[in-house]
């Protein structure tokens, strides 16, 4: 079976229906019945606006990164994206081919 990891970036301020996009999409992938999924919250970054985003003692609000990561089968990932794209119709999203190490069994 061949694996995959999404991934997706947003921003601290990016929401959707009244909460945080990524909470929303952490939500959703966990309904989906999707393996895993981490959300990163990045100290730096910028996109296509070429602003950089950073970290600093002297802003008083924020517009941190953040990356979202789901990994399971490409299949199952590749069935939800069009859903994903309703909750993030602009947000960058990223497929990559993974290899599953499993974990040492407890014997």
């Amino acid at each position: 079976m061949k694996y995959v990891i999404l991934r997706i970036y947003l921003s601290e301020k990016d929401t959707y229906k009244g909460k945080s996009a990524y909470h929303a999409v952490i939500e959703f992938l966990k309904n989906a019945g999707i393996a895993g999924a981490t959300v990163h919250h990045c100290i730096a970054g910028y996109g296509v606006d070429h602003i950089i985003h950073t970290a600093n003692v002297l802003r008083l609000g924020s517009d941190l990164p953040i990356i979202v990561q789901a990994v399971d089968a490409e299949d199952k990932i590749r069935a939800i994206i069009p859903e994903l794209r309703q909750i993030l119709p602009r947000e960058l999203m990223i497929l990559q081919d993974v290899e599953i190490i499993p974990p040492l069994s407890k014997e």
